[in-house]
């Protein structure tokens, strides 16, 4: 009985224990800060002095004199808005003013050409109007722009039309503007400097320069990848001008409070088209700032291209699918770049990617990843050849076959002094990934007997070529893109249409090696990338296009004419 009676005086105790740290936890929550979008119900807006001291006030009724350090950014040319850091308290005592229309969190985004612009229909010798195609101003939100790239030389390129009023940041020690870059900005709202990447227009990653290039770039003759889908590389309206709003950063990725700045900066500038490679939609259309912003520019004739998003071939995960918006899945063009892998036995089998490498002998030594580990306990990892997971006493010498775990097996195999990786896998076979080493991707029919070779030979031997261009049957639907049915609204189909978005070559920055990956060397004006990141432009050109032939078209007009053409 009396441990009966003294549990029960323990059992408050440990309760009122829990629920008062749980209190403290609910408290610290509450009180931790995060970056807001907060929109104001509409009211004329005077001057940006008036709109800022407007968002001052109604800061200053949660937080006193501390409302200057909490605002962020007020956003008063084309929505009556401000950015602010504000705690879940703050958030939910703001919603319920009378003023306030809503607020919402701000999220970090992910980063959703040579042959591509003659397969789709629209080639070199098509007809253009010049002269209307020099007035098309293209905003493109990215991660920045390389100023000095040939695609974007302003050879016989007059000013810039007389409704442009944007302007070009400093870029530091690069070549700045021009009559074909007519405008450059970064926005980076937090001011929170990112160790990798450049507090001006430049760009680090090599996405804005790829996918402007794309849309507009001059024309570029004798581009290639390591002699790869050689030809001209330029975008569908190489007359037309282009302004760079850098949104995406190295590390913290894109920002909704830095994209609705862009939305408000470029529909005030004068741009024609906006061309957005971002995912979104995470809300509802009300709620999300792509969403938000595309409407907007819609209101003044602006029509915004967007991406569908890469997380296919899952259904049900469409991105950026507001009504108002033109999304763009991806598909592929009638070439492949492959590397032909023989074994000792002589056999010749196919794999998928670019290797850049010329074999300096006739085979090499063959292994398994799992079989030359480090210790038992990474046996497990090294099949998938990760760093760390392997014996360099093993690898060095050795090509070796792994199975897909994560981007960089070719960079891990480099630097333990491995000749280079064959690597298995069944996703990914429809897009060539740019490897730092020989290397090549194959998928598990093939993988299965090159695992019974290795296994029926005492000495295993193999080689790997360097990669071919070939033809192959098309258009696809690319397996990486985001497919429907549309998630914000059943009834309407999204994507809307689909565009090159597969080995697309186009401009890159000189500022990153073509993997990104540790040990890699490998630099080049262009490059190829994959993704409804590179479908994008592809038809936010057409747009321009379009719109270079009928300046009075609305955005709807512009994208049913799209949607509805048979090229």
């Amino acid at each position: 009985m009396l441990r009966n009676n003294h549990f029960c005086w323990i059992l408050p105790y440990h309760l009122l224990l829990i629920l008062i740290l749980i209190g403290i936890e609910a408290a610290e929550v509450d009180r931790k800060e995060d970056f807001y979008i907060v929109f104001l119900k509409d009211h004329p807006v005077v001057n940006d002095e008036s709109a800022f001291r407007r968002h001052i006030n109604v800061l200053s009724s949660l937080k006193g004199r501390d409302a200057t350090e909490s605002h962020v950014y007020s956003y008063t040319k084309i929505f009556n808005a401000f950015a602010a850091k504000l705690s879940q308290q703050e958030v939910r005592k703001l919603s319920g003013m009378d003023e306030v229309a809503s607020v919402i969190p701000s999220r970090y985004r992910r980063l959703h050409t040579t042959r591509s612009w003659e397969f789709i229909g629209l080639p070199a010798t098509a007809k253009r109007r010049l002269k209307g195609e020099s007035n098309i101003i293209v905003g493109v939100f990215d991660t920045g722009i390389t100023p000095q790239s040939k695609s974007f030389n302003d050879d016989g390129l007059g000013p810039p039309p007389a409704k442009w009023k944007g302007s070009c940041h400093h870029f530091a020690n690069f070549t700045g503007c021009n009559n074909k870059l007519i405008g450059a900005r970064y926005f980076k709202l937090d001011k929170v400097p990112d160790p990798n990447d450049i507090m001006s227009p430049i760009d680090v990653h090599g996405h804005g320069t790829h996918t402007s290039s794309t849309l507009a770039g001059s024309l570029v003759p004798d581009a290639s990848l390591f002699g790869l889908a050689r030809g001209t590389a330029r975008g569908a309206v190489p007359s037309a001008r282009v302004a760079m709003y850098k949104v995406c950063w190295a590390t913290s990725g894109c920002s909704d409070i830095d994209i609705l700045a862009a939305f408000e900066a470029s529909i005030s500038d004068g741009v024609d088209i906006i061309s957005i490679s971002v995912g979104g939609l995470t809300g509802s259309y009300t709620t999300d700032v792509i969403s938000v912003g595309a409407f907007h520019a819609m209101r003044k004739g602006i029509l915004t291209v967007a991406s569908a998003g890469n997380d296919g071939p899952n259904l049900n995960t469409v991105a950026n699918h507001a009504p108002w918006v033109l999304t763009v899945a991806a598909s592929g063009i009638d070439r492949q770049f492959r590397s032909n892998v023989q074994l000792g036995s002589g056999r010749i089998v196919s794999g998928i990617g670019v290797s850049a490498f010329d074999p300096k002998q006739k085979l090499y030594p063959l292994a398994l990843g799992v079989d030359i580990a480090k210790s038992a306990d990474t046996r497990e990892s090294s099949r998938y050849c990760t760093e760390g997971s392997m014996d360099s006493k093993k690898v060095k010498g050795q090509l070796v076959y792994c199975q897909l775990g994560s981007w960089g097996a070719d960079s891990a195999i480099k630097e333990l002094g491995g000749v280079g990786t064959i690597i298995e896998s069944d996703q990914f076979l429809d897009s060539a990934s740019i490897f730092m080493a020989p290397a090549t991707i194959v998928n598990s029919s093939i993988g299965k007997s090159i695992n019974n070779y290795i296994h029926s030979e005492r000495l295993p031997s193999a080689v790997i070529y360097k990669s071919r261009e070939v033809k192959i049957k098309a258009p696809f639907i690319a397996s990486f893109s985001s497919r429907g049915p549309n998630p914000g609204t059943k009834r309407l189909l999204k994507p809307d249409i689909a565009a090159p978005g597969i080995d697309i070559l186009a401009s890159y920055t000189p500022l990153k090696s073509l993997t990104g990956l540790k040990g890699d060397t490998q630099y080049s004006e262009f490059t190829l990338m994959s993704g409804t990141s590179m479908s994008c432009p592809h038809v936010g050109g057409a747009a321009a296009y379009v719109k270079s032939f009928h300046s009075d078209w609305s955005p709807s007009a512009i994208k049913s004419a799209l949607m509805t053409t048979d090229l």
